[in-house]
């Protein structure tokens, strides 16, 4: 986002153009025993849950989960003392949690099944959670198969919240220790499961989405680079814009936007469509207050709440956007000022220090406003 090694990051982060048919993506898929998977984030699911055949002693989710926006996880609860896990992806890191102990971490597993033993009898709550940004990639999760054992039925949490933003949001190198990342390492010490969104929604206890995207802004990227704003490439599934994310189940009480610093951290250059900051403000204004607008036509019991960070621009900006929104009607909005980062991450972003910071103003301000919640 500030970063001056940003761009040689986003070369190796390209947009590939990959066709899948449509489908529908939903919350939770139920197999033939009536168990369920809870998904967070935006998954294109294609497959069914069941036994893979009658007499079969074997139950499997048999899908494939496709995704590219990070923080996404896969839940499922079992009793039995193992479970399979498969895999499709040459590109992500993935942790497991058993019974919400870190269990083992799988490092761009490729196409393979994957065995978990030693469980333990009883009824077990496994959690999956994909920790890179896959901008470039897509990766997919093809579910979990249980043998001597069965699902159990889980259900999606009351409580949703939703991140939308840029790399603050995605936990961009916020586990390097370093300032200066190579590509690999920028890729190995992102942890969005560490970054401030999920780590205030499990405090929580909440179901999540981060819909965030390195360098995007809301009408101008990372020093004026080519490629959609993050409002573009919202409404959809993946990122080659094919489907629309379509979900009725969910809806977050609250939704979180920290946007803004790519937008002006660096001056507009010439040949870029502003011919000065005070256009790109306007801009940014009017696209601002339309995005939020679009959001609450799609969320009308939302709660939104619009970080400022990055600098003074942002903060002035932030709070016009806000004005407009109240000016117009919106009253379910707020702001808050997040301030007092070490920088220490991949190409001076947050650390996960910082990412601590965040969480705790942001749950902090939750916790004083509890009626956001609206009584979930």
């Amino acid at each position: 986002m500030r970063a001056a090694a940003f761009a040689s990051s986003l070369a190796v982060l390209s947009l590939l153009a990959l066709a899948m048919p449509a489908a529908a993506a939903e919350k939770t898929l139920p197999n033939e025993d009536g168990a369920h998977v809870n998904i967070g984030g935006r998954v294109f699911t294609r497959g069914e849950y069941g036994s893979p055949s009658p007499g079969t002693p074997v139950h499997s989710s048999k899908t494939e989960h496709t995704h590219q926006w990070p923080g996404v996880y896969f839940e499922t609860r079992i009793e039995g003392d193992s479970v399979d896990l498969s895999f499709d992806d040459t590109h992500n890191i993935y942790r497991l949690y058993v019974d919400g102990q870190t269990r083992q971490t799988y490092a761009r597993p490729g196409k393979t099944s994957i065995t978990v033993k030693g469980l333990g009898a009883g009824a077990h709550l496994i959690r999956l959670e994909k920790l890179t940004e896959s901008q470039s990639e897509r990766g997919s999760f093809n579910g979990f198969s249980v043998k001597d054992g069965r699902f159990l039925a889980i259900k999606p949490r009351p409580r949703q919240i939703e991140f939308i933003g840029d790399s603050y949001t995605v936990g961009y190198g916020n586990m390097s220790g370093k300032k200066q990342c190579t590509p690999d390492e920028l890729h190995d010490t992102t942890d969005t499961s560490q970054a401030y969104g999920p780590l205030t929604a499990k405090a929580f206890d909440a179901d999540y989405q981060i819909n965030a995207f390195s360098g995007r802004g809301i009408v101008r990227n990372y020093d004026g680079f080519a490629g959609d704003p993050l409002p573009a490439l919202h409404p959809y599934i993946l990122f080659d814009k094919k489907d629309e994310y379509k979900d009725d189940s969910w809806k977050p009480q609250i939704i979180v936007i920290g946007l803004g610093g790519n937008d002006f951290s660096t001056p507009v250059k010439p040949g870029e469509k502003w011919k000065d900051e005070a256009a790109l403000k306007a801009d940014y204004e009017a696209s601002f207050v339309a995005f939020v607008k679009t959001l609450r036509a799609k969320h009308p019991q939302a709660f939104f709440l619009l970080t400022k960070y990055e600098g003074p621009t942002v903060a002035e900006e932030v709070e016009k956007v806000a004005a407009q929104l109240k000016a117009s009607g919106e009253t379910r909005l707020d702001t808050i000022g997040l301030d007092g980062f070490t920088l220490n991450g991949c190409d001076w972003h947050l650390d996960s220090n910082d990412h601590k910071r965040i969480s705790e103003q942001l749950t902090g301000y939750f916790k004083t406003h509890p009626d956001l919640w609206q009584g979930k």
